[in-house]
């Protein structure tokens, strides 16, 4: 994993990977290794990606006019890419829905979220879908670095979760370079001051609301109390670990001259391109409305 001060790569390349996962039945409710924690946790963030990809679509989008063309194109993908994972995600919730969880409550609160940014000024809806593209491209890499995160998971639910990892660390930049590109007449202590008032309330709502989340979906399998509590925030802080091992990766962000690809970390990207999961039951490119 390189490290540079450079913006995204000119060599990048953003693929959309046209994949179609399992629409049957899941293996068994708790899909993740039997484990009701980590099936939450899961479950929880992907009950969000269905509106929360439109709106970061929708976001960028509005802002796409008068880019450089190398920048319109990355859009272009961009927006490709998220319809797919919109359509994929939402298929997958209706598979949990089918296990029998009720992921109402979840996708309300998202609809909130998203309705409230919506009152606020385009450039705020960037701000926040730039500060959401971070979590989700740190989240992916974590997820793609260490096996450990989906470890003991059903096999089609992992390769979904590797796919989209994938495709969120490869235009991991774009909502970044949108964003500079709206923001290029502000001046600097202005712009950082935006991004970081944003990405701290952005990371609250994000904490908070996957941590109910997922609380709500083990109340439904009828962990309560202290030690669904006690299990969520062992899962997550402790082993794996996944939002204990994001957070140096989350600091960055309020670094003086940042920019996600100040990682390069295209080496998950050739891993993953070289491993089954990647391989596996692929569907044919096609149109997906809202790619342009």
């Amino acid at each position: 994993m390189a490290t540079t001060t450079l913006p995204t790569p000119a060599d990048l390349t953003i693929t959309p990977r046209d994949r179609k996962f399992e629409r049957g039945a899941l293996s068994q409710r708790l899909w993740h290794g039997g484990r009701v924690e980590a099936t939450a946790i899961y479950n929880a963030l992907s009950a969000t990606f269905p509106a929360g990809e439109a709106y970061f679509v929708e976001s960028v989008r509005a802002f796409r006019e008068g880019t450089p063309p190398k920048l319109a194109a990355e859009i272009k993908a961009f927006t490709t890419q998220e319809a797919i994972h919109s359509r994929e995600h939402d298929a997958f919730n209706r598979r949990a829905a089918d296990a029998g969880y009720d992921l109402t409550e979840l996708e309300e609160r998202i609809e909130y979220r998203l309705s409230f940014s919506r009152q606020r000024p385009p450039v705020v809806s960037l701000a926040a879908t730039m500060a959401l593209e971070h979590f989700t491209a740190i989240l992916a890499h974590q997820l793609l670095k260490n096996p450990s995160h989906l470890e003991g998971a059903d096999e089609e639910a992992a390769n979904l979760w590797r796919w989209h990892a994938c495709e969120e660390i490869e235009h991991k930049g774009v909502a970044y370079d949108t964003w500079l590109h709206a923001t290029r007449n502000w001046p600097r202590k202005k712009r950082w001051s935006v991004k970081a008032k944003v990405m701290l309330f952005v990371t609250r709502n994000f904490l908070v609301d996957r941590t109910l989340g997922s609380l709500e979906l083990m109340r439904q399998d009828g962990v309560t109390g202290l030690r669904a509590w006690s299990k969520l925030l062992w899962y997550l802080w402790v082993y794996p670990g996944m939002f204990r091992k994001i957070a140096g990766a989350w600091i960055h962000f309020f670094l003086p001259g940042f920019h996600p690809w100040s990682i390069d970390d295209r080496d998950l990207l050739r891993r993953y391109e070289a491993s089954a999961a990647a391989t596996a039951a692929p569907a044919p490119l096609k149109k997906v409305r809202n790619a342009s």
